[in-house]
């Protein structure tokens, strides 16, 4: 969520960043939100003057010998009334803070200055390409004619069991995932010191609130009928352990990594990536968080994007790094890099990471905070970042390690996760 008082000292400065993230009725919004926000001050302000006078009659009436004079049935009555006006003042103030708040919580984060200003993909910017693109000499086949043929990957079982988009994976496949589960949580841990965690994956209405999920995208998440919701990424879980916290300076930076199932409702754009498992409703991902104070912000997201990427480095994938623009980027991100590894049967570059750095968005719907070298109460900044889909991370191999006759050849930085097993 926004800074209030930074909007109000600065509007143009919001209209002008909500522009640019193409926001419909950017400066009509902003102009709300002021507005609001300056009739919610006048009522308290009221309010304030009221109860002052409350106070200096009712101590008046206290000390007051005669009880049944004119005067102090007078004020009585004026106290009374002043109570009245201080109550319906309460109801115009819950009116009004209903108004701005739905304005606020559904306003996306401010991007840096450096992400490039587009509507979609079409304005992302390239930064850097990593490791060359196979000669694959044979007719190539997508992950999921190589899983249907050699009976590794059943679509037709799972659509049975749960409905389209899920899928069941068997022997070696199954084995494969799990090993990549372990070998991302591993390097991650042992080469970038991110602590391991093992999180809920159902989660509260403020959870999902605090890093940006609700209420805006309601529509594209799983809630459970008892109130509380399936993740969407690890990063809900990881990122809300400072919920309502106040850390002290040395605590930070925190670098939190996670491998669970996620959950999206939405699970893409309709008729795109209707075949295979490019986008389905379950997955598995290991997710990096960090917190960290504002000033180090810029460099973790640098840090945190190549930790993601020196895991397809060890999986010798080619991939590409590109900058999101502003209309591109997702709701609490303020800067962000997607990773996008080379999938042979779309002769294209898919994503396979997101990392985001959030800035305080987050840690303002959070109440998450530290305390600064000299005892000043601040917003830490949050990060996160796929380190990395399985799913997707799967479907790169299958295909750039595949062979003519439908064996898939093991990474070899995978072959002691798999048990020795370098073909399959």
């Amino acid at each position: 969520m926004i800074n209030l008082k930074n909007l109000r000292d600065n509007p143009s400065f919001y209209k002008k960043k909500y522009k640019e993230r193409f926001l419909k009725n950017s400066d009509q919004l902003v102009d709300d939100i002021i507005n609001l926000d300056f009739s919610i001050r006048q009522i308290l302000e009221k309010q304030q003057k009221l109860q002052e006078e409350r106070n200096k009659i009712s101590k008046e009436l206290s000390i007051s010998k005669d009880k049944k004079s004119e005067q102090f049935l007078s004020l009585s009555k004026k106290v009374l009334n002043i109570k009245n006006e201080i109550e319906s003042y309460d109801k115009s103030l819950s009116e009004e803070k209903v108004k701005l708040n739905n304005i606020l919580h559904n306003l996306p984060n401010v991007h840096l200055d450096d992400v490039p200003i587009g509507q979609d993909s079409k304005s992302n910017k390239e930064i850097r390409k990593y490791g060359n693109i196979k000669d694959l000499n044979f007719k190539i086949k997508s992950h999921d004619e190589i899983g249907l043929e050699r009976d590794l990957i059943d679509f037709d079982t799972a659509t049975k069991i749960s409905g389209a988009r899920y899928v069941i994976t068997k022997g070696n496949i199954a084995k494969l995932e799990r090993a990549l589960i372990n070998f991302m949580i591993d390097t991650h841990v042992q080469e970038f010191e991110y602590l391991e965690m093992n999180v809920p994956i159902i989660v509260n209405e403020d959870s999902m609130f605090g890093t940006g999920q609700l209420p805006k995208f309601s529509k594209e998440q799983f809630s459970l009928n008892t109130g509380s919701w399936l993740i969407p990424t690890a990063e809900v879980s990881l990122t809300n352990i400072v919920r309502d916290k106040i850390l002290n300076y040395e605590d930070l930076p925190l670098r939190y990594v996670a491998a669970t199932p996620c959950f999206r409702a939405e699970a893409g754009a309709a008729g795109k990536d209707t075949k295979g498992m490019m986008r389905q409703h379950q997955f598995y991902k290991v997710e990096l968080v960090s917190i960290v104070k504002p000033e180090d912000k810029n460099n973790e997201l640098e840090r945190l994007t190549n930790c993601a990427e020196t895991i397809l480095k060890k999986l010798e994938i080619p991939y590409k790094v590109v900058l999101l623009s502003s209309g591109d980027m997702g709701f609490s991100a303020e800067k962000t890099y997607d990773i996008e590894a080379w999938i042979p049967s779309q002769n294209n570059y898919r994503e396979i990471s997101s990392c985001s750095s959030c800035g305080q968005f987050q840690a303002y719907r959070m109440m998450a905070r530290f305390k600064d070298l000299d005892k000043k109460i601040n917003y830490v900044a949050t990060l996160n970042g796929s380190g990395l889909a399985i799913g997707r991370t799967l479907i790169a191999i299958i295909e750039n390690n595949q062979n003519e006759d439908g064996s898939i050849n093991i990474p070899t930085v995978l072959h002691s996760y798999m048990n020795g097993i370098k073909k399959i």
